[in-house]
């Protein structure tokens, strides 16, 4: 199911199980308990040029990076790229938020960047999978040629998301993130929309 569109720049996806929706300020709390989770901080979290996590988010740090993403949606309002925007993954019966899933880059070629995380106490249920595939349908409905993420080497559990959501690993960029000082290697994995026809899995209980 799919809901909104850029002229309100209001834009719901969901499968029943997992609903995509724009982050809102009653969100805060759990963003920045997600900020502190060494998981998140370690792969998705931001890092300096040494690769040293900043500090976890305040609720009021929180809220201003929530203030940010709103500001991302009016501007897809405006142009209609999607560069920037993301979206909270909450679980579709509860309301609750489980993580996080967007679009780091539309590029001028219509090629999009997209990333997603999910908190400590939802992983293993089957939610990362399910927004990736909902986020790379609407990415490939909205004419995006190509579709791409970016995994760093070690984290197995990211890359089974990103092969039960279609996405085929096509190398790996040597040195190419860093981590408390130290290099590490970087996988890609992409999808193509004439080669991709995945549909969402089974409902685990």
């Amino acid at each position: 199911m799919t809901e909104g569109d850029a002229d309100g720049a209001v834009v719901i996806l969901s499968d029943d199980v997992v609903t995509l929706r724009p982050w809102s300020s009653g969100d805060a709390a759990f963003l920045g308990r997600a900020s502190a989770d060494p998981v998140i901080r370690r792969y998705n979290g931001v890092l300096d040029r040494r690769g040293h996590p900043v500090p976890p988010l305040s609720t009021s740090g929180a809220e201003a990076v929530i203030d940010e993403l709103v500001l991302s949606w009016r501007a897809f309002a405006t142009t209609g790229a999607p560069s920037g925007v993301a979206f909270a993954i909450v679980d579709a019966r509860s309301g609750e938020p489980v993580g996080c899933c967007g679009v780091d880059d539309w590029s001028r070629a219509d090629v999009a960047q997209l990333g997603y995380w999910i908190a400590a106490a939802a992983r293993g249920r089957g939610y990362a999978t399910r927004a990736v595939i909902l986020l790379t349908r609407w990415l490939f409905d909205r004419g995006a040629a190509r579709a791409f993420l970016t995994i760093v080497a070690g984290n197995e559990a990211s890359v089974a998301v990103a092969r039960r959501a279609g996405f085929v690993h096509e190398g790996t960029m040597r040195a190419h993130g860093v981590w408390q000082g130290q290099r590490c290697d970087v996988l890609w994995f992409a999808a193509l929309p004439l080669e991709w026809d995945v549909h969402a899995p089974e409902e685990r209980s």
